[in-house]
C-alpha cells in the first residue's frame, strides 16, 4: 500500500481550496487511532476545538483520552453516545456548530465480525449514514465544511507478496467487517455525487502505537512475548500486510481533511509490507 498516494513527501497535495476546521467532530476518539488523532489535532493546531463522540464498546477506553480537559481548557469535549442516534448526532452538530467530522467509530476485529455480524452492519452502515444525514441536513452544499471517512486497506481483500494497493485496486472485502466497511465507504462516495456534500476518504493499512487494544497483533504478540505465553499465528503466518506507525497516520489524515482534493480518495500506508510471521520473529 503506497503512503499517502500521489504525494510525494516534498510536495503538498494539488488542491481546489482549503479547509481550515474550527469544531472537528471526532467519532470513536476514545478509540486507539481515533484518542491519537484527538491528541495530534488538540497539539497541532491552538484554533481547534474538538469534540469526541463514543459510545465507549469494548474498543472504546475513556482513560485514553485522560488529562485533556485539563491540558486544552475551552477546547476539548467528550459525549458518551452512539453514532446510530439521530437525536444525539443532530443536537451535537446543533450545540457545537461543528464543521468537521473525521468518522473513525466503527466496529473494527475481523473475527468478531465472523461472530456476530448484526452489530457491525448497524454501527459502520448505519452509523455512517446517520452521520451522512445529518451533516447534509446542517450544511447543504456549503464549501467551508468536511466529512472525513476513515476506512481499511481490507476493503481490497489481501495483499499479495509483491505490488501494493493504489486507490484504483478493485474492492474485495473478504470478511463482514470488510464488507461493512466498503458499504460505508460506498455511503460516503454517494452522498458526494448525489447530494453535494463535501467528503473525502481514506483507506489506512495496519495501525501500530500508543492506546492500541490488547486484541490486535502486535501489542498482543508483545504481551504474550513478555509473559512467556505462546504467540498465536493464524494459518501458516505468511499472509502480507502494511504497517503504518499511528502517529504518522493521524498527521496524513490531517493532511487530507485539510488540503486534500474534496470528493477524493486516499491510500495511507507504511511502505512496509511484510508476512506476519515475520512480524512475530522480530518482536
Amino acid at each position: 500500500m503506497r503512503g499517502l498516494s500521489g504525494f510525494a513527501p516534498e510536495e503538498e497535495p494539488n488542491v481546489s481550496g482549503v479547509h481550515v476546521p474550527k469544531v472537528v467532530l471526532v467519532t470513536g476518539g476514545a478509540g486507539f487511532i481515533g484518542c491519537n488523532h484527538v491528541r495530534f489535532l488538540l497539539g497541532d493546531d491552538p484554533a481547534v476545538r474538538v469534540v469526541v463522540l463514543d459510545a465507549l464498546t469494548y474498543a472504546g477506553n475513556p482513560r485514553n483520552l485522560e488529562g485533556l480537559e485539563a491540558a486544552f481548557p475551552g477546547r476539548y469535549r467528550f459525549v458518551r453516545g452512539d453514532i446510530c442516534d439521530e437525536a444525539a448526532v443532530a443536537a451535537l452538530f446543533r450545540e457545537e456548530r461543528i464543521d468537521t467530522v473525521v468518522h473513525f467509530a466503527a466496529e473494527s476485529h475481523v473475527d468478531r465480525s465472523i461472530d456476530g455480524p448484526a452489530e457491525f452492519l448497524r454501527t459502520n452502515i448505519m452509523g455512517t449514514y446517520t452521520l451522512l444525514q445529518e451533516a447534509r441536513r446542517q450544511w447543504g452544499t456549503r464549501a467551508d465544511v468536511r466529512f472525513h471517512h476513515i476506512s481499511t486497506d481490507e476493503v481490497y481483500g489481501s495483499l499479495g507478496p509483491d505490488g501494493a494497493f493504489t486507490e484504483t485496486t478493485p474492492y474485495d472485502p473478504s470478511s463482514p467487517y470488510s464488507a461493512s466497511k466498503a458499504a460505508a465507504d460506498h455511503l460516503v462516495r454517494a452522498w458526494e455525487r448525489t447530494f453535494g456534500l463535501r467528503v473525502s476518504l481514506t483507506n489506512c493499512s495496519n495501525n501500530y502505537g500508543p492506546y492500541q487494544f490488547p486484541e490486535k497483533l502486535i501489542p498482543l504478540i508483545v504481551m504474550n512475548a513478555l509473559e512467556g505465553k505462546p504467540l498465536p499465528v493464524y494459518g501458516d503466518g505468511m499472509n502480507v500486510r502494511d504497517w503504518l506507525f499511528v502517529e504518522d497516520h493521524c498527521r496524513a489524515i490531517d493532511l487530507v481533511v485539510r488540503r486534500g482534493e474534496p470528493g477524493a480518495d486516499y491510500n495511507i500506508g507504511g511502505r512496509s509490507e511484510q508476512p506476519t510471521l515475520e512480524v512475530v520473529q522480530r518482536i
